[in-house]
């Protein structure tokens, strides 16, 4: 009768924790799905002049200290501001010698830890 009696204990405690692993009570989206960019400026395939200024909005559900930009490997400065539902992002474009196609890398970490990439490509003048 005791292990029985353990089974449903056991039972009892993991449903709890499956139902609600997902932040969404359950429905499989979860706050990654929330979390996202947009309103790019300039828009994507945009012809700009090197180290030109950039923004971008990100959504609340991100960390504005977890937000990270970087342009063909190298790390960007970027300025968050709280703006509406969530965050407006500032930065400049790092000098590309060979001017060229760069995509504007992004990455941001979530209210629940989760990591979401995005970004968006410009033509860079020489």
């Amino acid at each position: 009768m005791k292990l029985k009696n353990m089974l449903w204990v056991a039972l009892v405690l993991a449903i709890p924790a499956n139902v609600f692993a997902y932040g969404d009570g359950g429905s499989g989206t979860g706050m990654c799905q929330k979390l996202n960019f947009s309103e790019f400026i300039p828009a994507n395939n945009s012809e700009v002049a090197q180290q030109s200024g950039f923004s971008f909005f990100a959504t609340g559900a991100a960390y504005p200290n977890g937000i990270k930009v970087t342009v063909r490997g190298q790390s960007v400065p970027v300025t968050v501001t709280a703006h509406k539902d969530g965050y407006k992002v500032t930065g400049k474009l790092p000098e590309i010698p060979s001017g060229g196609f760069a995509k504007v890398n992004i990455e941001a970490r979530g209210v629940n830890q989760c990591e979401v990439t995005g970004g968006w490509l410009l033509k860079v003048n020489q």
